[in-house]
């Protein structure tokens, strides 16, 4: 059952407090002011409401209540304000009064467990979170008077939480993976020895004579590693055949009591295979001397993709590009502005790829700047192409497209040039640098509350 606003957090104890405790600092209650409007918070009532459609289940009404949701999305600006984990978030909101009536959470109540958070996380999305980002820039261009004039669009990469990959770590890790859900299954259809063999120990000899063989530094070493990697491949393609097999038992024994755990065991234990066989056929690829054009470089992150942007200290980074435009009022130096929800795409798509969807977030908050100012990366036909709908007076492309004034061009040159330190700010405040959910769907689970918690801190220090 939604729960949708929290109490007053008053309690007995709350009223021997000193005034001095209970008055929240300047940052938190500007934050405080502006997350008070319901309207802000109408996006999750129509999140239940499409369950109700979707699934027929009355959690509107019927079933355990949830958490306040107004609780929630305060506790998730905190995490994303404040890069912590959910049991560092539930930690330092059950030590902290503050926090506490921030989140409207009384003194003789719990807060709410991690796990309850993450799961919510989980089920509300990311469409959701990114219609809390819209509610909000449509409060601020209403109540606030924000008016948009300019805008800056950049992509950036948005790394996975994975170690640098490689084919014969990635065959390690399946094989280990294969046993252990082979073991699972192989004890909920009654097996009383895994069909799944464990070859973690065959993979780390094969593991160890590549390490020892790089170390030699010379042309025959090459060979003798690509050696060594094929057998690596054909070690996980043994324990893959063991896996289908043990799989397809396991569906003709899904029969009466139980049915459905055997089920949802095999179907695990499939998709694991199945990633797996990615892996081997990459390593297939290599051996052959093949081009690998969608390379998964992790079994528990399969959406993750290498992306080479050039840079000098990271020249191939592990994960996700998103394209974040911000719209400010003006183009002086120190213009802060907000974020739209970010245009999503798995792979390594161009600028050019991900700007329709930027222009889709515009068009649909009726947003029309005079300027717009991109990076070279943006080609000036299609880009002038697609931001023709908007009636943009001014477009400026780094490098291709400059307005003929020279005074306009050095100052959207910086303009331009301040979106490089909005996305470092983004990074190192907002904990942009690394996704910590897994997958595209949970990477942009994780980009939205980044940009929904900037979004509040940038309108809270103009109410301050």
């Amino acid at each position: 059952m939604l729960t949708l606003l929290a109490g007053q957090p008053e309690c007995l104890w709350e009223e021997a407090l000193p005034v001095e405790v209970k008055e929240l600092p300047a940052d938190l209650a500007a934050l405080d002011v502006l997350l008070a409007d319901h309207e802000v918070l109408w996006p999750l009532v129509e999140r239940w409401q499409w369950e109700v459609r979707e699934t027929g289940r009355l959690v509107l009404t019927d079933g355990r209540p949830t958490i306040a949701l107004e609780t929630y999305v305060r506790l998730m600006v905190l995490k994303a304000r404040y890069r912590w984990g959910y049991r560092t978030l539930v930690a330092e909101v059950s030590d902290s009064i503050h926090l506490r009536r921030f989140c409207r959470i009384a003194l003789s109540e719990r807060v709410p467990d991690e796990s309850t958070v993450r799961k919510l996380t989980r089920r509300i999305g990311c469409e959701t979170v990114a219609e809390l980002t819209r509610a909000l820039i449509v409060k601020a261009t209403r109540e606030k008077r924000f008016r948009p004039r300019a805008v800056r669009i950049d992509s950036t990469v948005i790394e996975a939480d994975i170690k640098h990959p490689t084919d014969s770590g990635l065959a390690s890790v399946g094989v280990r993976a294969l046993a252990r859900e082979g073991r699972r299954l192989a004890w909920l259809v009654g097996e009383k020895r895994s069909r799944v063999r464990d070859r973690s120990r065959a993979m780390g000899g094969k593991l160890r004579g590549i390490a020892r063989t790089i170390r030699r530094r010379s042309g025959a070493a090459k060979g003798e590693v690509l050696t060594l990697t094929q057998q690596t491949g054909e070690l996980l393609e043994r324990s893959i055949k063991e896996a289908r097999r043990l799989a397809a038992a396991a569906r003709r024994r899904a029969r009466g009591r139980g049915a459905k755990a055997k089920l949802t065991a095999a179907g695990r234990l499939e998709e694991l295979t199945d990633r797996c066989e990615k892996v081997a056929r990459q390593i297939r690829q290599r051996i052959a001397g093949e081009k690998i054009t969608d390379r998964i470089v992790s079994l528990i992150d399969p959406d993750a993709r290498p992306i080479r942007k050039g840079k000098i200290g990271k020249p191939t980074e592990f994960g996700y590009v998103s394209q974040l435009a911000e719209v400010t009022e003006h183009t002086k130096p120190g213009a802060r502005g907000l974020i739209l929800p970010a245009s999503h795409q798995i792979g390594n798509p161009s600028e050019n790829t991900l700007l329709p969807g930027t222009i889709s977030e515009l068009t649909r908050l009726g947003i029309t700047p005079r300027e717009v100012a991109v990076d070279g990366g943006f080609q000036p036909t299609p880009t002038n192409a697609a931001l023709a709908e908007l009636g943009i007076k001014t477009v400026f492309i780094a490098g291709h497209q400059e307005p003929a004034s020279r005074h306009t061009k050095r100052r959207l040159a910086r303009y331009r040039t301040g979106a490089e330190g909005r996305v470092s700010h983004l990074k190192r405040r907002y904990g942009l640098d690394r996704s910590r959910l897994k997958g595209d769907e949970g990477e942009q689970i994780w980009t939205e509350w980044a940009i929904l918690a900037y979004n509040t801190d940038t309108l809270a220090v103009r109410t301050r």
